[in-house]
């Protein structure tokens, strides 16, 4: 059995050098908190609980449309990435999920990869499918769109790659499959746009005739690239429609980074939560029109009002709200471990920062519309520093008060590059 590479005890003699001044800051924060009443270690509880999953591609550097500058010690397959994604969850302890994408994790022994990650204490989540580019040996091309493609060839190869995924996810226990599509147009009049989205709608629902039972199938949307005049699911409009046409099955992804600028996503949010159809997250942050920065790195107000409208559904006890939240992101200039570890950590800010707000109260402000004490409520739980909560759930589950630090004090990136030789060839294991 493969070890991780960064030792338990390692990270326990890095904790007790801040244990002391930690428990003091968590302290004063109990004794501040519970002035309103708030219990401080069921936040801790709601910390600890928390959960995202990482990506597999995102343990590789990323780039750009320009190129690619990989950093030492890359994995090379998925059984690396595993090893990485290990040590991620050892550092944050709130990522105990591996999201694959195929054909990019595809082995010929699916039983091995699940004893692998099973050694790890790691779950799979959401296998996801790739018909945005062409393969090795692909004869019917994706170059003019995969499921909306005019060629009948192209689009019956996209619909047996995605029931393929369906089939290698069940051998590792996912339970649904996300499907992001790069197809639209580049001109206008290129693209019949009715009848695109119909032969999109035909292709998807022979796919979602293949999910099992207990399976969920989650739709992406993006407003543009690589079509940048037009895209097949361009918005959370088309995509609920889209879900709504396939079938109870069929839900909503919200990817952070996939909307135009200012975009009110909160309240996409809010209409996905209210019909039903939120199946779940990619996390990131976008500054223009990119969907790659560490999560909460730009718009962390954003992010908190996010998690107000998640809170808000389980305090309502919403029915069939049950969100799957992954991490999806491109590290172009950081070392992806440490990306992921400070990306995860900074979700799971934003839902402890969620639960202080007094849902009773701020239901009050709304209904007198007293629009400045409602959004003071806010502001209240997100101004209160909740890092002793998170450092404390790490610190108990035997995970790192100070991930970053003890990330590099134990040289894991300089070690493990020893054992993964790069292929000069080869540009790096992320996204492009």
């Amino acid at each position: 059995m493969t070890m991780t590479k960064i030792d338990s005890a390692f990270v326990k003699a890095q904790n007790e050098k801040e244990a002391a001044f930690l428990q003091r800051d968590f302290d004063a924060l109990g004794e501040k908190l519970s002035r309103d009443g708030i219990d401080i270690e069921a936040l801790t509880k709601a910390a600890s609980d928390f959960q995202i999953a990482v990506p597999s591609w995102g343990t590789g550097t990323g780039g750009t449309r320009f190129a690619r500058f990989p950093g030492i010690g890359e994995p090379r397959n998925i059984f690396e990435k595993l090893e990485d994604c290990a040590v991620i969850n050892e550092l944050s302890g709130c990522t105990d999920s591996v999201s694959p994408h195929f054909p990019w994790d595809k082995v010929d022994d699916f039983t091995e990869l699940k004893q692998r990650s099973d050694s790890y204490g790691l779950k799979w989540v959401s296998a996801n499918s790739n018909t945005f580019q062409d393969q090795p040996g692909q004869v019917a091309s994706f170059k003019y769109g995969s499921l909306s493609n005019t060629e009948k060839a192209s689009r019956d190869a996209a619909i047996q790659h995605n029931i393929d995924c369906i089939q290698w996810g069940e051998q590792l226990g996912t339970k649904s499959l996300t499907i992001w599509v790069g197809d639209g147009s580049n001109h206008p009049g290129q693209q019949h746009f009715q009848r695109a989205f119909e032969r999109y709608l035909d292709s998807a629902a022979e796919i979602y005739k293949a999910l099992p039972a207990d399976w969920e199938m989650h739709l992406e949307h993006k407003m543009f690239e690589p079509a940048f005049y037009s895209t097949i699911i361009q918005d959370w409009g088309s995509n609920i429609l889209a879900a709504m046409q396939l079938g109870p099955k069929c839900k909503s992804l919200v990817d952070l980074g996939h909307h135009a600028p200012n975009t009110n996503i909160e309240m996409i949010v809010a209409r996905l939560i209210q019909f039903k159809k939120l199946g779940g997250f990619h996390f990131n942050d976008s500054k223009y029109g990119d969907d790659d920065l560490d999560s909460g790195s730009i718009q962390p107000y954003r992010q908190f009002l996010i998690f107000n409208e998640l809170v808000d559904a389980a305090y309502r006890k919403e029915p069939e709200f049950d969100p799957a939240y992954m991490l999806d992101q491109s590290h172009n200039v950081t070392d992806p471990i440490e990306s992921l570890v400070n990306s995860a950590i900074e979700v799971q800010r934003s839902y402890i920062k969620a639960l202080l707000v007094n849902r009773e109260a701020l239901y009050g402000y709304q209904d007198a519309n007293d629009a400045m004490m409602a959004s003071t409520e806010l502001k209240k739980g997100f101004n209160t520093d909740v890092s002793p909560i998170l450092a404390m759930a790490r610190y108990r589950k035997g995970a790192a008060i100070s991930p970053i630090p003890t990330y590099r004090a134990s040289n894991y990136r300089k070690n493990v590059d020893k054992v993964r030789p790069r292929d000069p060839k080869a540009t790096g294991s992320g996204i492009i």
